[in-house]
């Protein structure tokens, strides 16, 4: 159901052709990189977290890692990472297809600024299985981002 709605999502934004679904396990960056054909660093992982109470998501290059200092700077929280079994529940997508798009009402969305060394990322699309090739721009209009944020560690 969560590519279903992923899928009609995008379908909004003219984005729908630019799906991709594979035979393969894309649930990890590395699986994705490889079930694409890119740099793991082009993957646009989706990390949830609960601030205030409330579901957030950032979304990092596959390289990425949070800073737990500028986590808190931005969002004047610890990082707390949403359980597994709470991830599909309060966003809407399961752990591995987690992605900005059709997810539950009430989640905002941050675009991390370690994505903006790429014209191109690919984030998931619902399940474990599943990608969009999507110009930064694409995605800003598509995943409905509150804001761009520095989270995560320089890239080394």
């Amino acid at each position: 159901m969560s590519v279903e709605k992923a899928t009609a999502h995008l379908k909004e934004f003219g984005l729908e052709d630019k799906i991709m679904l594979f035979d393969v396990s894309s649930a990890t960056v590395a699986e994705a990189a490889q079930a694409i054909g890119c740099k793991e660093a082009e993957i646009a992982k989706s990390l949830s977290f609960l601030i205030d109470e409330n579901p957030v998501l950032v979304v990092a290059a596959g390289d990425g890692k949070i800073d737990n200092g500028k986590f808190k700077a931005a969002f004047h929280t610890k990082a707390k990472m949403l359980p597994f079994e709470s991830v599909e529940p309060l966003i809407g997508h399961g752990v591995g297809g987690v992605c900005p798009f059709g997810i539950n009402d009430g989640v905002a969305v941050y675009l991390d600024v370690s994505l903006k060394r790429f014209e191109t990322v690919y984030p998931a699309c619902g399940n474990a299985a599943s990608a969009v090739k999507l110009t930064l721009e694409e995605l800003e209009k598509a995943s409905l981002f509150t804001s761009w944020v520095d989270v995560c560690k320089p890239v080394e």
